[in-house]
């Protein structure tokens, strides 16, 4: 078993220990674990790149916006209709009115977003289909008498 994987095993907490004997022991040993640790995300910071990244930090900002949305509706997260009152009864329809509208361009631009994966996917299936199917047959290797 690889030494990386033994310390993905312990965690954040072997690679801390691993980078501060590293430190100790020799600095350019700890600078290099410490570099290693970074790129490659074990420690949670650094560049995360990938087809999902942005995928993910919209989706964590949408359960942080249904977590302030529930808090703000007291309890219901599907409704700002229920937000406490300002005490002025034409901000809070104006309030109202306008959360519904960003609410529905969300949910639009949700829909487009789908639609985008969609047809990307669709687009690189059919080149995938379409190289498979006009790839030349594999001839049979020459029979040997």
């Amino acid at each position: 078993m690889p030494i990386t994987a033994k310390l993905d095993e312990f965690g954040k907490p072997a690679w801390i220990a691993l980078t501060v004997l590293g430190f100790m022991a020799w600095w350019p040993v700890g600078l290099a674990v410490l570099a290693f640790t970074i790129g490659s995300g074990r420690m949670g910071c650094g560049f995360r790149g990938g087809p999902d990244r942005w995928q993910h930090k919209m989706e964590r900002m949408q359960s942080k916006m249904d977590w302030m949305r529930g808090k703000m509706s007291g309890g219901n997260p599907g409704s700002w209709s229920s937000a406490p009152s300002s005490g002025n009864r034409a901000f809070d329809d104006y309030r109202t009115e306008t959360l519904r509208r960003l609410e529905d361009e969300q949910r639009e631009f949700k829909d487009f977003l789908e639609r985008l994966r969609f047809a990307k996917d669709k687009t690189e299936f059919d080149a995938f289909m379409a190289e498979r199917r006009n790839r030349p047959e594999q001839e049979s290797p020459p029979q040997q008498s």
